[in-house]
């Protein structure tokens, strides 16, 4: 390496992959934010990856319905309810970064090799509950959205 540069640029370029090996452990870090170990529980894994799914769905979809408001308040700036539905689906934002703190939260707890099997139960059960409050948000969006789509 001759130019600080191109190391700094090649530094970035890996860490966009965000594939780590420590410890004989591959660590995969979609966001940076969730990372997976091989010593979380298959089961918990593949909740954990449907938990991910879901959350990036919600994210397209509020943001298809967020361009939908926009052109719609470019029409009527005034109107109270296209602004509370603006302000909701910030909120949905909001919940979809909150929930992913949570899931790097539970990732953090359960990944060490010594960890209880009481509490990765606990683990898995937080996470389907927050599967729950997840589905519920992923329809109230979709109604939402549809609404917004039938009405020009």
């Amino acid at each position: 390496w001759t130019n600080t540069a191109t190391k700094k640029l090649c530094v970035l370029c890996v860490s966009v992959v965000f594939l780590i090996v420590t410890n004989n452990k591959i660590l995969y870090h979609k966001y940076g934010r969730v990372p997976i170990t091989m010593s979380i529980p298959p089961k918990i894994q593949i909740l954990i990856n449907q938990l991910d799914r879901q959350l990036n769905e919600i994210e397209q979809q509020a943001a298809q319905g967020i361009n939908l408001l926009r052109s719609l308040l470019s029409y009527f700036p005034e109107n109270v309810i296209l602004m509370q539905y603006f302000a909701y689906l910030n909120t949905i934002l909001f919940f979809l970064e909150t929930a992913r703190r949570q899931i790097q939260t539970t990732i953090d707890t359960i990944s060490d090799e010594d960890v209880p099997r009481e509490l990765i139960q606990e683990a898995g059960e937080d996470l389907g509950m927050l599967q729950g409050k997840i589905i519920e948000e992923k329809i109230r969006l979709q109604r939402l959205i549809d609404f917004l789509g039938n009405n020009p």
